[in-house]
This record gives structure tokens, sequence and C-alpha cells, in this order.
């Protein structure tokens, strides 16, 4: 059976699959990234861990065609570089190439969140949907543009990043230099953050403030409102410049079901005024997402929707 190699690699951990033409998950594994030991140690084990998916395929369903690869921070997917990742301390590094030499296979890179994205929007939440927006709730926000079936990554990579659009001029600094980031009020850390601080317990996070607002905490309701209500702000202005027909909402802080869709979609529909409401739907793929994206990729590598190499101006 043909099939391709599928990598997503995350701030702490990698999780890998071999996909089936079909789409079937023939194999799965994850594995730490060994961060801890600087960034040559975090490249060395993605190579080690794709050489043992690609040995394991062989064995047992024939040569993969290919590899996909998703990873964090900023990329350059036209020229397959993982430009650079905070968490995992890297900068520059030319991934696709050096993934492709180990494997003997071509290879598609791809920025973790768009891979997401684009795994939400064809087999996913978005599924049949020709526009929409993916927006992952996590440690921070990021955004994936889906548009006819792909991704958009923009003119330098940098497209989808809501998590930086300012909802509270003048309010909390980000690390990005800009002060009142979405992401610094609506994401799981921010809740977390805030609701920590409001109960006195530094141990408490956005999951036990979901809890809380469940269960009727007055106070919990006013930190999950302040994050919503900045949310809100922030989807309406990407449905203002998008126009999308969904809006997808993932990561950790959409495991809160209607807690938080409900007074989400409450929040964007007061909002509109001349913008059509999209759909505000939970992703349907969870941590899965990133992986079944890099299965994409490859795919759409053999059958050449993705150039292999760069197209060179003369």
């Amino acid at each position: 059976m043909r099939h391709v190699i599928a990598l997503d690699v995350g701030g702490t951990g990698m999780k890998a699959a071999l996909v089936g033409d079909d789409g079937a998950l023939l194999h799965r594994a994850r594995r730490a990234t060994g961060r801890e030991r600087g960034p040559d140690a975090v490249v060395a084990g993605i190579l080690d861990f794709a050489a043992e998916l690609y040995a394991y395929g062989a064995r047992h369903h024939g040569t993969p065609a290919a590899a996909g690869i998703a990873v964090p921070g900023i990329v350059d997917e036209e020229h397959g570089i993982a430009v650079y990742a905070a968490n995992l301390g890297w900068k520059d590094v030319p991934l696709r190439d050096l993934l492709a030499e180990r494997l003997g296979v071509p290879v598609a890179l791809g920025h973790d969140v768009r891979t997401g994205g684009l795994a939400e929007g064809r087999i996913g939440a978005g599924r049949g949907t020709d526009r929409f927006l993916f927006v992952p709730l996590g440690t921070g926000i990021a955004g994936a543009i889906g548009i006819d079936g792909r991704v958009e990554s923009g003119a330098h990579g940098f497209a989808g990043e809501i998590g930086h659009v300012v909802v509270r001029p003048q309010g909390a600094p980000c690390p990005c230099g800009q002060r009142g980031c979405l992401e610094r009020y609506a994401s799981a850390a921010a809740v977390s953050e805030a609701w920590a601080a409001a109960g006195g317990n530094p141990d408490a996070d956005a999951a036990d403030c979901a809890r809380a607002v469940a269960a009727g905490d007055p106070g919990a309701r006013r930190v999950w409102q302040e994050a919503v209500d900045a949310l809100a702000d922030g989807l309406v202005t990407a449905l203002t410049l998008l126009d999308p027909r969904t809006l997808i909402i993932g990561g950790g802080l959409a495991e809160a079901g209607e807690v938080l869709f409900r007074p989400l979609r409450e929040a964007v529909r007061r909002r509109v005024t001349f913008q059509k409401l999209p759909s505000i739907v939970p992703a349907a793929l969870g941590d899965t997402a990133g992986c079944l994206g890099a299965g994409l990729l490859a795919r759409d590598l053999l059958a050449g929707a993705i150039p292999t190499t760069p197209e060179v101006s003369t």
C-alpha cells in the first residue's frame, strides 16, 4: 500500500503516523523532542524518529513515498526552512533538505497551525467549506486561513497571526513587542493566569476556571467573560477582513465545549453589523490535526500540488 510519513513537532513532544492513500492511519508513534539537550539534539531526534518510521513502513507496508512535517515558530514553507522557534531554540534549519537527504524521499515542510488548519478544513470541522478560519486557543493563539482546500501562508509566512491583533490598546505587554494582543487575554495561558490570580491559587488553570464557570462561580464568570469578549473582538476583526464561512475554534480552551461556545457565539453576534455571521464550531480532530495535516502535505507533494523545489526567477 502506498503511504507517507507524517510528523508533527511540538514544543515538548513529537507525534507521527504512517498514512495510507485513503487517509487510514497505518501506524502511530510519539516521542519527546529532547529540547533540554539543545537545538542540534532536537534536529537529530527528528531525523532519527523519521528514519525509524521509514524503516517500520518499509518492513510492514512497502517503501514510504514521501514525508510531511509540521513545526512551530516561523516557517519558510517555500524554501523548506524552519526559520525560528523559541521553544525549540533553533534558527534557520534547512529541515526539508535534511529530511529528504536522510530518507531519500520528497519532503514537505509546514507551519504547525496552518498544517492543523489544512486537516481541519479538508477532513475535519471545515470539511466541504470553501472559506474558513481555524483558531486554536492554546499557550498562544494563531490562525489558519483556509481557501478552497488550501491554507494561505502569506507573502512572508506570517498569515493568520490573529493572536497578535491588538484588542486592548495600551493593554498588557506582549513578548512580540506590542501591547494588548489578543493572546494576552484569550489564550488558555492567559485564562489560567487570570484565574490563578483571581482565586489566589497559583496552580489553577483554564480548565479549572471552565469548571467553576459551569458551577456558577461569579468570579470565574468574570474572568471567563473578559476572555470571551477579547476573543470576540479579535474574531470580528478577522471576519471583517476575511469573510470566512466557518470559524473553527480548537486548542485547550475549546475543550470547555458549550461553556465557551455559547457565550462566544453570542458575543460575536452582538458585534457584527454589516458582516455576515459565520458558523462558529469546535475543531474535530483534536491533537491529531497537525499530524494528519502533515500527511496531507506529503500527499499534495506527490500529487504535484506542492513544488519540490522553489521557482528561481531570472
